[in-house]
């Protein structure tokens, strides 16, 4: 009788236990890789996804572009980055963000959930967002508010 009492106590704190770690780390076990054409636009400013700690790390090109059209888009291009539950693209007003609340303390927008960890994909940036403030581009966990992978933004090169 004492090892059903033992198993049903263990399934009943087991289960919702094991669904938020699979839910947590299971992305970290997979890549989801995008191959998005990127359109040929004017470039406003560029930088580079770096590290933000050990655990999440970042590479690839965040490239802030003024579309023919009219409209602005960020490309990312070579892009990696850890996987990671609800993870979104960010603009972000700090210059060099380096832990999450640098991001989560200054202005920031979002622009949508991030598409896949690997290869090249566009975001649209919506209109009236300005683009004066706006210092570099972040990869963030809502979930966690956790800053996976900041690219601060300068001058094309």
């Amino acid at each position: 009788m004492r090892w059903l009492k033992t198993f049903i106590f263990g399934f009943i704190v087991g289960m919702p236990v094991g669904a938020f770690l699979w839910y947590a780390f299971s992305p970290l076990l997979f890549d989801n890789v995008v191959a998005e054409t990127l359109a040929e636009a004017q470039t406003v400013s560029v930088g580079t996804f770096r590290d933000a700690d050990r655990a999440h790390k970042g590479t690839g090109v965040a490239t802030l572009v003024m579309l023919p059209g009219g409209g602005h888009e960020i490309q990312l291009s070579e892009f990696e980055v850890t996987n990671g539950p609800d993870l979104e693209v960010w603009l972000s007003a700090h210059p060099d963000p380096e832990k999450s609340s640098d991001v989560s303390g200054s202005f920031w927008v979002s622009l949508g959930q991030l598409k896949g960890n690997v290869g090249d994909q566009a975001y649209s940036v919506p209109a009236g967002t300005d683009l004066s403030v706006i210092k570099s581009v972040v990869i963030w966990c809502e979930q966690f508010g956790v800053l996976f992978s900041p690219a601060s933004l300068g001058p094309p090169s």
